[in-house]
């Protein structure tokens, strides 16, 4: 039998521009406040994005991947930002974006699908718990109408769960013609099975507009925008980057990474207008990398790395970090930095205060019913108030 998923990624196609990758995925709640969630996938190598210059063994450890702070924006006296990302950097400016090093989530082994599954479900081990936390996060604010909306073929594992989500999967193939639209319309007019499936996906075929969705960084940021931007469309986001995974020719690589990220998310902020304010977007990896290069050219899978908070809303213009060094001593098994921040933590707290809730009441909603050590503490003071 026809799915409602499949009914509506089938429906979609022509109705759009496929979105290969990055893919979309949106949520809708009755709030003014946004919160975008960007995830990258493979293991982004924290030590090259916000650089501790100052951190005497970091230099001997990367070798020639260690970045040059002579080329990187200083952030303060320890930290720098990678020289691609330089739209980041003036956010950072301006008191819109600030950086969370050391952090990691639960897990602490090296698998990419292990690592993402305990970083979108929430729990403390791999497919211990079977819905996302960002759909948990929908479930604690009111909604009006659906409460969820994916822009992905699949909807992301965060994003699944009990709150209702639908799915919406743009396609490469040329634009439907309004009059078959129609003609399908008319068709399934009398069916009660197939009608509300049709009219949710011409709904969000009327959401997306004439929004385009290339699959260049710009395109997708301003794509991204188009939704979050309309007083019916989405409040939640979640955008998926991949390539992260550097083992080898690191530094070109990242770089190229890094810009495009920097590209999105500074069209996400052109497009959003005065909205922007109350705009908060979080960036996280499922784990980092190897502190020492490898033959390669690159850094292999790892524990702690940072996470970005950038927006209108976000108390910007820091670092926090409880830096734990990175003499063989202070390394995690004497290789990885160690995490000193609950990546938990930073979500909940993040979450719960970009949109209103509290904190604590948020933190346990959607993470103690995995934590083997009770529920996290969320970072608070993150977003203006």
């Amino acid at each position: 039998m026809l799915t409602r998923r499949q009914f509506l990624n089938v429906a979609a196609a022509g109705a759009g521009a496929m979105l290969v990758a990055p893919q979309l995925a949106f949520a809708r709640v009755e709030t003014e406040r946004r919160f975008v969630f960007v995830i990258q996938r493979g293991a982004a190598d924290g030590l090259n994005i916000v650089v501790p210059y100052a951190e005497p063994a970091y230099t001997s450890l990367r070798g020639a991947l260690a970045i040059d702070p002579s080329s990187a924006t200083k952030l303060d006296g320890t930290f720098a930002l990678h020289p691609s990302l330089a739209q980041t950097a003036q956010m950072y400016a301006a008191g819109q974006a600030l950086f969370v090093h050391a952090v990691a989530s639960p897990y602490r082994d090296r698998s990419h699908f292990d690592g993402q599954n305990v970083l979108e479900t929430g729990g403390a081990s791999p497919y211990q718990v079977k819905d996302g936390w960002l759909n948990r996060l929908v479930a604690q604010l009111p909604a009006t109408h659906e409460n969820a909306i994916a822009f992905a073929p699949t909807v992301p594992m965060a994003l699944r769960g009990k709150a209702d989500v639908t799915s919406y999967a743009p396609s490469g193939l040329p634009q439907a013609p309004d009059d078959l639209l129609v003609r399908v319309s008319q068709l399934y007019d009398q069916d009660a099975q197939l009608r509300p499936l049709w009219e949710s996906a011409m709904a969000a075929r009327g959401l997306a507009g004439d929004a385009s969705a290339r699959q260049d960084p710009a395109s997708l940021g301003k794509l991204a925008a188009s939704f979050l931007v309309r007083d019916d469309g989405p409040r939640i986001a979640m955008i998926e980057t991949g390539g992260w995974d550097t083992h080898s020719a690191q530094n070109p690589r990242l770089a190229n990474q890094l810009k495009a990220l920097d590209t999105m998310i500074a069209a996400l902020r052109d497009g959003m207008g005065p909205l922007w304010n109350k705009t908060t977007v979080l960036v996280a990896t499922e784990f980092g990398r190897t502190a020492a290069a490898n033959g390669t050219g690159g850094t292999d899978h790892g524990q702690g790395s940072v996470a970005m908070l950038m927006g209108g809303a976000v108390n910007g213009g820091r670092v926090i970090a409880d830096w734990p060094g990175l003499k063989p001593n202070e390394l995690y098994q004497a290789r990885d930095l160690r995490p000193t921040t609950a990546l938990d933590g930073l979500i909940a707290g993040a979450a719960a205060e970009s949109l209103g809730l509290d904190p604590h009441r948020t933190a346990a909603s959607l993470f103690s019913q995995a934590s083997q050590a009770g529920t996290p503490q969320p970072l608070t003071g993150l977003i203006r108030s």
